[in-house]
Order: C-alpha cells, then sequence, then structure tokens
C-alpha cells in the first residue's frame, strides 16, 4: 500500500513542476510574473511613501516630527550638559582655592553656566541676610537660621535639576509612544492591503507586497524616532544625577564651612572677653 501511494506522488511531482513553471492556457510562468513586484520601481521607499494612504502618510509626517524635535533637543542638551561639567570643574577649583567666601561668591558671578555657582550663590546671599540680622549679637548663628541657609541650599539644588531636566521628558516621550504610532501605521496599512487584494479578487505578491511594504515604513520610521531617543533619555539622566550629587555633595561642604565659621568666631570671642575678677 505504501509503496503504491509513493508511485501516485511520484508520477504526479513532475506534473506540478510543469504546471508552476508553465500554466495551462498560455498564462505566465507563475515565478516571471512574481519578478517585477520584487524587482521593480514599485518598491523604492519614497514611491512607496507617495503611494500610501492619507492615514500612514499622517503617521509618517508626525513620527518625523518626533525624530526632528528630538534631534533638537538631543544637541541642545549635550550643549547645555557639556558647559554646566565645564564650569562645575571651574567653580570648584576656584572655590576651594578662593581666601574667602565673598571673593569666591565674586568669581561665581562669572560663571552663569554652571549649577554648583548658582547654588552657591543663593546660599551666600541667604548667608549675607543671616548675617545682617545677627550683626552686633555675640551669640552665633542659631539653629532656625542655620536652617534658613540649608532651604536655600535645597531650593537652588531642586531649581538646578529641574533646569537640566528640562525637555528631556520628551525624549522619554518619543521613545515610548514612536513605536506604537509606527505600529498603528503598519496595522492600518496592511488593512489596506488586504482591503486591495478583496477589490481585486488576486492574491499574487505583486497585488500585497506594496501595500505591506508601506505599512512597515511606518514601522521603521517608528524605530528611528525611537532608538536615539532611548539612547541619550538615559545617557542625559546619568549626566544629570551625577549634577545633583554634586550640587547634595557642595551643599553639605557649604554647611560645614558655614558652622566652622561661625564655630570660630564664637572661640575668638570666648578667649577675648575679660575675666572676671
Amino acid at each position: 500500500m505504501i509503496n503504491y501511494i509513493l508511485g501516485l506522488i511520484s508520477a504526479a511531482t513532475p506534473a506540478l513542476a510543469q504546471e508552476i513553471v508553465s500554466p495551462a492556457g498560455g498564462a505566465a510562468p507563475v515565478m516571471e510574473s512574481m519578478a517585477p513586484a520584487v524587482t521593480g520601481s514599485g518598491m523604492d521607499i519614497m514611491h512607496l511613501i507617495f503611494q500610501a494612504g492619507w492615514v500612514v502618510k499622517f503617521v509618517l509626517f508626525l513620527l518625523v516630527l518626533f525624530s526632528v524635535i528630538s534631534w533638537a533637543v538631543i544637541f541642545s542638551k549635550l550643549m547645555v550638559l557639556r558647559r554646566s561639567i565645564k564650569q562645575n570643574e571651574q567653580f570648584q577649583a576656584m572655590f576651594w582655592h578662593a581666601k574667602s567666601l565673598g571673593a569666591a561668591n565674586a568669581q561665581a558671578m562669572q560663571l552663569a553656566g554652571s549649577p554648583l555657582a548658582t547654588v552657591f550663590r543663593l546660599a551666600y546671599a541667604e548667608l549675607q541676610k543671616v548675617m545682617g540680622l545677627r550683626k552686633g549679637r555675640g551669640d552665633g548663628l542659631p539653629e532656625g537660621l542655620m536652617a534658613n541657609i540649608k532651604r536655600a541650599l535645597s531650593r537652588g539644588t531642586a531649581a538646578e535639576a529641574t533646569k537640566l531636566a528640562r525637555s528631556v521628558t520628551f525624549l522619554a516621550t518619543c521613545a515610548n509612544t514612536s513605536p506604537f504610532i509606527g505600529l498603528f501605521g503598519t496595522v492600518w496599512g496592511i488593512m489596506d492591503a488586504f482591503s486591495n487584494i478583496g477589490a481585486l479578487k488576486t492574491a499574487n505578491l505583486a497585488t500585497v507586497a506594496p501595500g505591506i511594504a508601506e505599512a512597515l515604513v511606518a514601522t521603521a520610521t517608528g524605530l528611528f524616532a525611537a532608538i536615539p531617543a532611548v539612547v541619550f533619555f538615559n545617557h542625559f539622566n546619568r549626566r544629570i544625577q551625577v549634577l545633583e550629587a554634586e550640587m547634595d555633595t557642595f551643599s553639605q561642604d557649604f554647611l560645614n564651612l558655614v558652622e566652622l565659621e561661625v564655630m570660630s568666631r564664637q572661640s575668638s570671642r570666648e578667649t577675648t572677653r575679660p575675666t572676671q575678677a
């Protein structure tokens, strides 16, 4: 029985192969009819975009817009962070070699792009205000007024961190939404392709391939917009976290300097105070 079935298959195979190569009725061979669909100019990407439906075109326009804005944010933020890092290094070198806080404040005014310099200026202004209130008194800086300086440092750090993170959230939005927008365009394009198949009553490669290719262009564009946004969003987040850590560390160092200065003044007053007989 098995030998009989194998004999039927072997007898039918040449006939099937001949039918595929040379179909009945003088029709063109199937493989030859498929070749133009694959190698013709209809598969050019720009041609596919212009031939796409209005929904797919809108999706592509939106994704290109996202990509352009993302690259603008990327280049802008690269320059801002590079300047911040460079001026932070300059400020720290200057601050620890300054003869006084007043001299450090005068030099910090020249480093407008340094988050550390900005935080220091705010804290120094608060310190001057507190010292003005306590002028003429010999009891130093009480805990309540030291808390004012701490709050000034915290406000400055939060404001600078917010400024550094500005526009970075757009990269996260672009990275999260672009693939799904591209997927929507792909699904819509595939629906159009199957609709055309139903209208033409045929399902050969020449009918299906252009619609599928149009749909996949939307997915590729979505990935093109999302991948750089993901990479630079993570890069910027790491840089901003480092800058925030530097501001927090500097705030603690500044508070230590102020407290040491207060203790030094109190100690000098006690040593110069006349002893009672």
